[in-house]
């Protein structure tokens, strides 16, 4: 599995969900820089690290996170396949 690294700022407060079996998901965007461009990630976590995101996590919240790229398939409301990548947030730190 390769890792990956990125600096960046959440966009918003992290979109959580809890499922029926008390398991959590945290979903958010982070926005990293690199010179004037500015490149939007699409993130998700479970576990603790969704309750980290949940608990501290707030737009412009500057961190670094470490997870897995995922690209995910599915069928819009016209029924067009599409693809989309995001990241899996395996570990993270708040900067």
């Amino acid at each position: 599995m390769e890792m990956i690294t990125i600096i960046g700022n959440m966009g918003d407060f992290a979109q959580v969900t809890q499922f029926e079996n008390g398991a959590k998901v945290a979903r958010f965007q982070l926005a990293s820089h690199f010179g004037e461009d500015t490149t939007w990630h699409r993130m998700f976590a479970w576990g603790t690290v969704a309750l980290f995101i949940e608990k501290f996590g707030r737009k412009g919240k500057k961190m670094m996170i470490k997870g897995r790229k995922v690209v995910r398939t599915y069928l819009d409301r016209e029924g067009i396949q599409k693809q989309v990548e995001e990241i899996e947030v395996r570990e993270i730190v708040g900067l």
